[in-house]
């Protein structure tokens, strides 16, 4: 099998919450804390905040009020749904995704909030995986 060259840098974990308070005091006794200010993005129907601790950098999100973004894993239980990862060409990166991995596009690039703008795109992997790709900083 030949190995695949590294599709980007860790970014985050995101996780969905039903109020985002409630979420980061949890993590706060496990040792997080916010990372920069709370961010609202009105196209994905969510509000968020990253935080960092002592694993890996989470992103909290919860719904804005009449969006249903969050309620596929929230009925289903599940918080940590999505991994996201910095890339330096996300065209690129979406086109290798479709090609080598079978990726489905759920969300072509947007301009995001969180990220000052850059754009972001979300695909699904064949294991159901969801996965973040964050355009690099220029």
């Amino acid at each position: 099998m030949q190995a695949v060259p590294p599709i980007g840098t860790f970014h985050h974990i995101g996780v969905a919450t039903e109020g985002i308070a409630d979420a980061e005091g949890t993590y706060a006794e496990l040792g997080y804390a916010r990372e920069g200010d709370e961010f609202c993005d009105h196209a994905q129907g969510i509000r968020g905040v990253f935080i960092v601790g002592p694993g890996p950098r989470l992103e909290l999100l919860e719904a804005l009020d009449g969006s249903t973004t969050l309620d596929p894993w929230l009925r289903a239980g599940s918080r940590m749904y999505h991994l996201a990862f910095e890339v330096d060409d996300l065209e690129g990166t979406l086109s290798t995704a479709r090609s080598q991995f079978g990726a489905l596009v759920l969300r072509p690039p947007t301009p995001a909030p969180a990220f000052g703008g850059r754009h972001i795109a979300f695909v699904m992997m064949r294991n159901r995986a969801v996965i973040e790709f964050i355009e690099a900083k220029s």
